[in-house]
């Protein structure tokens, strides 16, 4: 069984216990501003191993690999100038680029599945800290068996992964709420691989150019969060409700008026006011909750398909999706 530590009230045991879980290949829950990350040395090949037969992840499903600052990333990486203008203005924080590997680099083939490119993220707070007293980069997927719902707590972890890992650091809730948003750079064009916790509009802010969407069939699998099926409850997800039936669970935004929800099993808001920022927050927390109701069903109402609620309904649409 996994064993807790506090890093709010005890940041050097945090470091000195998880480095030498890390150093010994073992995984560790670590928390980061987007989600909680299943963490281990992204240059240890059994280390690598053991996450995703932890998470029961495919191995042809890349992880990203993070980093203590933008000087460590350009160790393992080649910087295009576009990248590189994105890093500078948004690490450490939610997002993730998609970068050719730098020849001799020692990020493990497993962690890239094979890829000549690798995600690269430098997170806030106590992960980059982390990072940096271990001297190597961690390969992080969300902490949770894989395809199901992400975690942004050290009790999602200790509940879904406790009894396969041997250490949970707890920082209390993520507070982002949904994994970090995924760019990949390309003949001076970028392409958005997956939305996150940050928005696309302040990407295209900086950048001074349009992030393009895929269009038509998914791609190859490029980066983590791409699969179709994925974020997924053990309820059925069913999407823009204006109406539920008794007995299904009812997670709204803004206080929609929602026909039949005094017989739905139970009924959360992400956010009243209709803040998505407050939303991303609490949508994974809130999945996990209504799919303890024991209800067969969750229906969430319409979501503003802008900012963040770009990021909120690719999580919903992917647990929505028919499940193999």
């Amino acid at each position: 069984m996994a064993r807790h530590v506090d890093i709010l009230q005890h940041p050097e045991t945090a470091i000195a216990e998880a480095s030498a879980t890390l150093a010994d290949g073992l995984p560790i829950g670590l928390p980061t501003e987007t989600v909680y990350g299943l963490a281990a040395d992204a240059t240890n090949p059994a280390a690598i191993t053991r996450i995703y037969e932890t998470k029961g992840r495919p191995r042809f499903n890349p992880l990203i690999c993070h980093m203590s600052d933008l000087a460590m990333a350009e160790r393992y990486a080649i910087f295009d100038p576009i990248s590189r203008k994105l890093a500078e203005a948004f690490w450490p924080g939610p997002l993730t680029l998609v970068l050719p590997l730098r020849p001799g680099s020692d990020i493990h083939p497993l962690a890239t599945a094979g890829l000549d490119t690798v995600g690269i993220r430098v997170p806030q707070g106590f992960a980059g800290e982390l990072i940096r007293a271990f001297g190597r980069p961690l390969a992080a997927p969300s902490a949770n068996t894989s395809g199901k719902i992400s975690a942004t707590s050290a009790d999602h972890v200790h509940d879904d992964l406790g009894e396969r890992i041997s250490l949970i650091l707890d920082a209390g809730a993520s507070v982002v709420g949904v994994e970090s948003t995924i760019v990949k750079v390309e003949e001076g064009e970028m392409r958005l691989l997956r939305p996150g916790g940050l928005a696309a509009e302040e990407i295209e802010r900086v950048a001074g150019q349009p992030l393009k969407r895929k269009n038509g069939a998914s791609p190859a699998i490029e980066a983590p969060g791409m699969l179709a099926s994925h974020y997924a409850p053990g309820a059925a997800v069913r999407l823009d409700a204006t109406a539920v039936s008794p007995g299904e669970a009812l997670i709204r935004f803004g206080r929609p008026d929602i026909a039949g929800a005094e017989n739905a099993a139970i009924v959360l808001d992400l956010s009243p006011s209709g803040d998505l920022a407050e939303a991303a927050a609490n949508l994974f927390d809130f999945m996990k909750r209504a799919d303890g109701s024991g209800a067969a069903i969750i229906a969430f109402s319409s979501i503003p398909d802008e900012g963040l609620g770009e990021a909120i309904n690719d999580r919903l649409r992917r647990a929505a999706a028919p499940r193999e």
